[in-house]
């Protein structure tokens, strides 16, 4: 949920021009979530406990299935040029920055968004547009709430699956509705049944 004007900390207030991922380091640690998203500040609650339960459960599998020189983690920013974005969960390669704020673009391979209330354009249409653009080749979309071209009896949640085509623009590869399941071979090999996610 974005936080009302009249809420907003003073030093929200005060910024005048165009955001980058450095000036988060100057908010206040208040328990939401700040991102940068085409120079914007981007201010949304902590999400609700059935969302956190289902990154839980999917970061589990992954970490099972993970290949050499991989690694999961969930809510960390994803560093892309002067933005900076917090997808819900990220396979990255390569060592860790553990002092770092956030991961360079270039180290993704997957970002996972879970779709909420207060998040549904930037997780179906801004991340995307972003993730592609910085070459992170897998994206996810994880809908866990009824949604506007939802199809006839499809339980949720419902996992879309995409990966960057030659173009630069994410193509969708998998549609799995709760209920069943598939093997999806990009970045790596993960069978997934979105029902055992929310658990």
């Amino acid at each position: 949920m974005a936080m009302p004007l009249s809420e907003a900390p003073t030093e929200l207030l005060a910024k005048p021009d165009r955001w980058t991922a450095p000036d988060l380091d100057h908010l206040s640690d208040n328990g939401m979530r700040y991102e940068v998203l085409n120079g914007q500040l981007v201010v949304t609650s902590a999400p609700n406990l059935g969302h956190q339960r289902l990154i839980k459960w999917l970061d589990r599998s992954l970490e099972d299935a993970l290949p050499d020189g991989h690694f999961s983690v969930a809510g960390v920013g994803v560093l892309m040029g002067d933005d900076e974005a917090i997808p819900d969960l990220i396979v990255g390669v390569g060592d860790i920055p553990m002092d770092d704020r956030g991961l360079p673009a270039a180290q993704v391979v997957l970002a996972v968004e879970v779709v909420s209330a207060s998040t549904t354009m930037q997780d179906r249409m801004v991340k995307p547009l972003m993730y592609a653009e910085a070459g992170i080749p897998n994206y996810w979309r994880i809908e866990i709430n009824t949604f506007k071209g939802r199809l006839p009896g499809e339980e949720l949640p419902v996992l879309f699956a995409h990966s960057r085509g030659d173009d630069g623009e994410y193509q969708l590869t998998h549609r799995i509705a709760a209920g069943t399941s598939a093997t999806l071979h990009s970045p790596f090999e993960f069978t997934v049944g979105p029902a055992t996610l929310m658990r």
